[in-house]
């Protein structure tokens, strides 16, 4: 009587295959991480505001305010955030109190308070810091018709506030101003107190439009109220590789701004949607994500730009 045979089992530890996509692509996520820590970001010689803006909504831009402050301040920047749109969703991911009555950005432009009585230090590191929003700030657009210089309230308080700590021996490197998703007084506020303007640009399709009415209103901007504002970086934010859609996207707008796209692009990430849920930013709540590596590069590139020759 004969018996069916069994397969013989594997002697010893099956090989690591090196040429699978996984294997590629952890290959090169330990390169990305290795990189990051040998870089070490030079500090500016004085300190850049900078405006992240783009009136079309849903396309990354709080996302990438907090996160380019948090991988600024990772890498041991001074760096301060106002969070400058109603919704309040920079104050929310870097875990800093923005309730209706908590001082905040309104009492800055609005009222007479100065950043210095509303700033607060955030948990997700010691040199990140934040001016919250309240929803006070939803009917600033309407108190600041009537207010004198209303599109240098901002800039006049953030003066002071930059003047004094430089004086104190606590510069800050960057400031960020995140914005509503729309080109009021607030935005105008905002441009008018930068030196820089950040666009996040999603990689979807209707990624380039509006852009070219924004670039106009920053023309406006700098020809009749801030003649030192000019667009910086353009940060391609939702890359998804394996879809032409968004090949074709970042091709077309390096095409359009050779000079301006950085080269580091923000892939589509759960966890980087998942982190504000948590009060963080990506770069905290899971630090070795691609999606918090491609920040913390971004961040790097943006601090390399603006170093001294």
């Amino acid at each position: 009587m004969t018996t069916a045979s069994t397969p013989s089992e594997p002697k010893g530890p099956v090989a690591f295959d090196a040429t699978t996509p996984l294997a590629r692509e952890l290959a090169d996520l330990s390169r990305r991480r290795e990189a990051l820590r040998a870089d070490h970001l030079p500090r500016p010689e004085r300190t850049r505001v900078v405006t992240i803006s783009n009136q079309k909504g849903g396309v990354g831009k709080t996302t990438s305010t907090v996160n380019l402050a948090a991988g600024l301040a990772r890498g041991g920047a001074r760096v301060l955030v106002i969070d400058l749109d109603p919704q309040g969703n920079a104050s929310t991911a870097l875990g800093v109190e923005h309730r209706a009555e908590t001082a905040s950005v309104y009492d800055v432009v609005v009222g007479e308070s100065a950043i210095a009585d509303v700033i607060q230090k955030s948990p997700e590191f010691d040199l990140l810091f934040c001016v919250p929003s309240t929803i006070h700030l939803a009917g600033a657009e309407i108190e600041l018709v009537s207010l004198v210089a209303r599109e240098q309230r901002l800039r006049t308080a953030l003066d002071a506030f930059l003047a004094a700590t430089e004086e104190a021996g606590e510069r800050f490197d960057y400031v960020f101003i995140d914005c509503p998703p729309s080109l009021g007084l607030l935005t105008i506020n905002a441009f008018v107190a930068a030196q820089e303007v950040l666009i996040p640009i999603q990689c979807e399709y209707y990624a380039l439009e509006g852009l070219s009415q924004l670039l106009r209103n920053i023309q406006l901007i700098e020809k009749h109220l801030n003649p030192a504002l000019t667009v910086s970086s353009i940060l391609l934010t939702m890359y998804d590789g394996r879809t032409n859609l968004s090949q074709q996207v970042a091709a077309d707008v390096r095409e359009h701004f050779p000079k301006e796209v950085l080269k580091t692009m923000i892939p589509r990430s759960v966890r980087i949607s998942e982190a504000p849920g948590y009060g963080q930013t990506v770069i905290s709540y899971d630090t070795n994500s691609p999606g918090s590596l491609s920040y913390l590069e971004a961040a790097a590139e943006i601090a390399h730009r603006g170093a001294p020759a």
